[in-house]
């Protein structure tokens, strides 16, 4: 897994991920997500473009991101997942609580 971070002049962090998030990749994002939060940031969307597998692991992540961001005034938005990870989000309920776009663009312009 992959994970890559670029900061967007509207204060938007934009946080690329690929490969496979399971339970022994998941740490590396949950690191990286930690790091934004602990650096104040909470504006985050995060690029699921290139993510052929989710697990449970990276699933809290997500949560966890989400409730902090939020928790701090701003979002998490997700973006790009596949068919299989957009299901999957449906399916555990988190598509419910955390917004999913189509695409990068519509989670950066919203």
């Amino acid at each position: 897994m992959d994970v890559a971070v670029s900061n967007r002049e509207d204060g938007t962090v934009l946080v690329t991920v690929s490969g496979t998030i399971d339970i022994d990749t998941a740490p590396a994002l949950r690191s990286a997500m930690e790091g934004l939060l602990d650096d104040g940031h909470n504006r985050i969307v995060i690029d699921l473009g290139g993510v052929e597998f989710c697990d449970s692991v990276g699933l809290g992540t997500f949560a966890y991101s989400h409730n902090h961001c939020v928790g701090h005034g701003g979002f998490l938005r997700l973006a790009a997942p596949s068919p299989f990870l957009a299901r999957l989000l449906a399916t555990v309920g988190l598509a419910g609580r955390i917004p999913v776009h189509a695409t990068v663009t519509d989670a950066l312009s919203t």
